[in-house]
């Protein structure tokens, strides 16, 4: 399939950025998606591809970002759900609004979009949606409440839509990595160090790359390569999968 038509969820920077600018390399175009205005029409600027201003933890935006893309695109094939932020906090003192906001970005958003872009997907036969999940989509640390739970919902999400999509062509699946190094990752480390009552460095240590048996954070790049290959055909087969790339976190 030439220039397939991805929509690629908080793209601006980060992974999502990096994962934009792999699919563009790859052929691709690129529907840039992003609450940042500046940022995202600079970096869709920069590799050719189109931007669309959403605030996705809003239902109505969800769905304008898909009615734009087959608008101006007629189809979508790929859709990346990368969008999600941070808050860390015990639960006790966890902001209600804050609970709200993180599900409603990171688990309904999701939801929304691939429900969305599935009948196009349908249509042609084709699709591919991959979910930018977590490690902590598959297990827990504390002062997390609502980020964990979106991810383990998003897991959930990834494995019914994969059972409905299967005989449709339309394949979905989870990348779950521990500790990438992303602006995300960054704020984590102050957000933790306060939470904690350690130094930034003693978090990095002692708290993120604890569990992992490779001790390094782990690259945008190694994420987007992952993606190309599962919006190949040879990964045709992969589909329901909560696929980690954590170095080793979970083997413990």
């Amino acid at each position: 399939m030439s220039e397939r038509i991805a929509v690629v969820t908080g793209a601006s920077s980060g992974i999502g950025l990096e994962i934009s600018r792999a699919l563009t390399a790859n052929g691709d175009h690129v529907v840039i998606a992003d609450i940042n205005l500046e940022a995202g029409q600079r970096e869709a600027d920069s590799i050719g591809g189109y931007f669309f201003k959403a605030d996705l933890s809003k239902r109505g935006d969800c769905r304008q970002l898909i009615d734009a893309t087959l608008k101006k695109f007629g189809r979508i094939d790929i859709l990346i759900n990368n969008a999600g932020i941070q808050h860390v906090s015990p639960i006790e003192a966890f902001p209600e609004d804050k609970w709200d906001f993180i599900i409603a970005l990171m688990l309904t958003a999701p939801f929304l979009l691939t429900r969305y872009a599935w009948p196009s997907m349908k249509e042609n036969g084709w699709g591919r949606i991959i979910h930018i999940n977590s490690v902590h989509g598959l297990i827990a640390s504390p002062f997390k409440a609502a980020y964990i739970s979106a991810k383990h919902g998003l897991s959930g999400l990834t494995k019914t839509t994969a059972l409905e999509g299967g005989p449709l062509g339309i394949t979905v699946n989870s990348i779950c990595p521990a500790y990438v190094r992303t602006p995300l990752v960054e704020k984590q480390i102050a957000d933790q160090a306060m939470a904690h009552k350690l130094s930034e460095s003693e978090i990095i240590e002692q708290i993120m790359l604890k569990n992992a048996a490779v001790k390094r954070l782990i690259e945008p790049d190694e994420i987007s390569d992952l993606v190309i290959y599962l919006c190949s055909e040879k990964a045709a087969c992969f589909t329901g999968s909560c696929i980690t790339m954590d170095c080793g976190w979970t083997a413990t």
